[in-house]
């Protein structure tokens, strides 16, 4: 099995069992060593009170994003936590969808860290940067 698909079963295996990105409707679109993209449609599930993209969604979009990039860097046996991040938001959005890349900046044996570019894609087309994050990782032994 090569990196890649070795990467993706593993962020594939582990994403089925976040009820959270189930519960917001989020997709895994790639995931390889280093880097992983996922989804997130805009919906009534995932707006603030003046019909944008909550923050908080946003937020755990780009979570996701770089913790499964962190995992695919992580040693075999292990998964990893969030113990920090930081997000700046540079623009509100509706409609259409959120993209979040996630990318591996280092991964030491106890701390990686990632970086999140969460884009907006209109339904025309048009993509738009929404957010970037910063995020330090530490990998944990599974609890299954």
């Amino acid at each position: 099995m090569n990196p890649a698909d070795a990467s993706w079963k593993r962020v594939q295996e582990s994403f089925e069992r976040q009820g959270l990105m189930r519960h917001l409707g989020v997709r895994l679109l790639q995931a390889r060593p280093g880097l992983c993209e996922v989804a997130l449609p805009y919906s009534e599930r995932v707006t603030q009170q003046q019909g944008g993209f909550h923050g908080g969604a946003i937020g755990a979009l780009a979570d996701i994003a770089g913790g499964y990039a962190g995992l695919t860097m992580a040693p075999e046996g292990m998964e990893v936590s969030t113990v920090e991040y930081k997000i700046n938001f540079l623009a509100a959005f509706d409609g259409g969808e959120l993209r979040a890349i996630g990318r591996v900046v280092r991964a030491g044996r106890r701390i990686i860290v990632t970086s999140a570019e969460v884009l907006h894609l209109a339904a025309d087309g048009l993509e738009s940067q929404c957010a970037v994050m910063q995020q330090t990782l530490v990998p944990v032994s599974k609890n299954y």
